[in-house]
């Protein structure tokens, strides 16, 4: 819920005196410490100030690597990262943070996540030595047929919004999978900060204001989203505080009743009964019987590292395949990325070029593989990568082969243990605020997933009932001899195969570390326009010459290509390797260091 009267009183209350002292003359600003007015409500966005710069390595690093010894978490949001670092000085193992981390998100950020939306996650096992995959997409109503789109909705397409844009709910199920595999605490400790939170309430930073504010008609058009997101008939003050009530219910139940409490209990109930009303064909069954899958993590050695990946439906076999066509064709061109350098128009073009093939292939084979055969292997190996080098023209922009994509926001979190597990983690409801249509008096929303399928019965991700939609999100791991190395993830829709191509190549080709690596600037591209988007600095840098190529090029901010964490591990070879005992509470073999976007609100922490 939104802030309570009295809060916000006292919020204007305080700007009107700052107002007033700074009419009197005694401050020349009109919004002294950046407090909102009515007429400036972002005081800090139009400051002509510029930059400053850093002491030591390279300049426009925006802040330190974060290194630590028993243990770091890293995520979007720093309320999230400290509750998975106190979940780790608890005593618990990175599963354990990463849940708790995760629950925290699920209340702060449902502009990206939440209990109503999906989960997948790579788990590395120290004990075992073991990468897992863990899939918990969400399936579709058992009464998802085409011909229930386009005969009873008299729909062209999955809507994008509302409850026909919703599957079954994957999060909560894919919590319990982790805790109850390699956790060591449950529901009760994991989410009582995430709780506490949503009862006591959370400040409403930047990034979440200008989400709710782009969401506003949405959220408006769902009565009860508009109770329980917006005050009135607006979007909440920037700084205000908010609570959900609701969700801390929900919450709570979970944490005394388990998956249990949302899959079959009164969550379940509330969720039936939105979907129904809302014309839906969503069951109690499809919510009953729904569970996770674990799977095995799919994985391609780029310059001496092992990448891995998730596989279908997830996006992730395009990640591999891009940095195949990267490894394999750019020497067959007589070139090489580490030597041209991120300065040099030629190098932004071959990424670009690269992408645009390994999209292709994902545009046009990736679907739910319970239902569909998918070449994985193949299109991840580098003699497939070899056959695409022809399509590479050096001088000229190549038109997509296949043109499709999704949008969508989402977090993505890392944490990793004074034992050595490691866990990389993406979670959520797709767009922003999801369907928009909020389970009450839950205070949630259901995720829109269900608005990737297609209702071409040609398409291997054609809609069909208890099957998985093409997802966008996709978590990533790094390995060498074996060993794991590092953890790393890039939150927005489409943008994620191409941002994690481009990481492995700023770090493994260019020596970048975890934290300059996010700092650079980055590209997307959209598949469907074939336009290239580059951030402001590097559009300065390189458009023109790419514009020459025949790029269709336009500079945007950084909202436009998601946010980044990431954990590296390096082993000390002087040091034991970790007692597994639970109870010990000796550090790591070694040093974690970890990096954080500062496009989101973010950090990455450690003790």
């Amino acid at each position: 819920m939104v802030a309570t009267r009295q809060v916000r009183f006292a919020g204007a209350s305080i700007a009107f005196a700052l107002m007033a002292w700074a009419a009197s003359g005694r401050a020349q600003s009109r919004t002294p410490f950046g407090i909102p007015t009515e007429d400036r409500p972002n005081p800090a966005a139009d400051s002509p100030a510029v930059a400053g710069s850093r002491a030591q390595g390279w300049q426009a690093q925006g802040r330190s690597e974060v290194v630590a010894r028993h243990g770091m978490v890293a995520t979007s949001d720093p309320l999230a990262a400290q509750a998975g670092l106190d979940i780790l000085r608890q005593g618990g193992n990175a599963v354990d943070a990463a849940v708790a981390a995760g629950a925290v998100l699920d209340v702060t950020s449902q502009n990206d996540t939440g209990i109503g939306g999906d989960l997948f996650a790579l788990v590395y096992v120290a004990k075992e030595k073991k990468l897992y995959a863990l899939n918990s997409a969400g399936w579709s109503p058992a009464g998802w047929t085409p011909g229930f789109f386009t005969g009873t909705l008299k729909a062209k397409a999955v809507p994008n919004s509302g409850v026909n844009a919703a599957t079954v709910p994957g999060a909560v199920s894919g919590y319990d999978a982790l805790l109850a595999r390699f956790g060591t605490m449950g529901f009760a400790q994991t989410f009582e900060r995430a709780a506490q939170l949503a009862d006591d309430g959370w400040g409403l930073t930047e990034r979440r204001h200008a989400d709710l504010l782009g969401a506003l008609n949405g959220l408006r058009a769902d009565g009860d989203s508009k109770a329980t997101f917006l005050d009135g008939d607006r979007a909440p003050a920037l700084y205000s505080i908010i609570r959900n009530p609701g969700l801390a219910t929900a919450l709570r139940a979970i944490q005394r009743g388990g998956r249990e409490a949302f899959y079959k209990g009164d969550i379940a109930t509330a969720i039936v009964r939105k979907v129904r009303a809302g014309g839906g064909v969503m069951t109690a069954d499809d919510l009953a019987t729904f569970r996770s899958e674990w799977t095995e993590p799919i994985s391609t050695n780029y310059h001496g590292f092992d990448v891995f990946e998730l596989p279908p439906p997830g996006q992730g076999f395009a990640a591999l395949e891009m940095l195949n066509i990267l490894e394999v064709c750019v020497p067959k061109l007589g070139m090489n990325l580490a030597a041209l350098g991120p300065s040099n128009p030629m190098y932004w073009h071959l990424l670009v070029e690269a992408k645009k093939l390994a999209y292709a292939d994902l545009l046009a084979r990736n679907a739910d593989p319970l239902f569909t055969s998918i070449p994985v292997q193949q299109l991840i190996s580098k003699d497939y990568a070899a056959t695409l080098c022809r399509r590479i023209d050096p001088e000229r922009a190549a038109a997509p082969g296949v043109v499709g994509g999704t949008d969508g926001g989402t977090i993505y979190l890392t944490t990793a243990d004074r034992w050595g597990n490691m866990v990389s983690l993406i979670h959520s409801v797709f767009s922003v605020y999801g369907s928009r249509a909020t389970v009450a008096p839950y205070g949630f929303v259901l995720h829109n997933r269900g608005s990737a399928f297609s209702l071409d019965p040609a398409h291997p991700n054609v809609v069909a009932p208890r099957k998985r939609p093409f997802h966008s999100i996709i978590a990533g791991f790094v390995m060498k001899g074996g060993a794991p190395l590092m953890t790393f993830g890039n939150m927005g829709g489409s943008v994620q195969p191409e941002t994690h191509a481009q990481h492995m190549v700023n770090l493994i080709d260019h020596g970048m570390n975890v934290q300059m690596t996010t700092d650079a600037a980055r590209f997307t591209h959209n598949q469907n326009r074939n336009v290239l988007s580059l951030e402001h600095n590097l559009f300065n840098l390189v458009g023109a010459a790419l514009k020459a190529k025949g790029h269709e090029v336009r500079p945007v901010d950084g909202g436009a290509v998601g946010g980044y964490q990431g954990i590296l591990f390096t082993r000390d070879p002087r040091l034991p390797e970790p007692a597994f005992d639970p109870t010990s509470t000796r550090p790591i073999n070694g040093t974690y260091r970890g990096g954080s976007d500062h496009r989101k609100d973010g950090q990455a922490v450690g003790w």
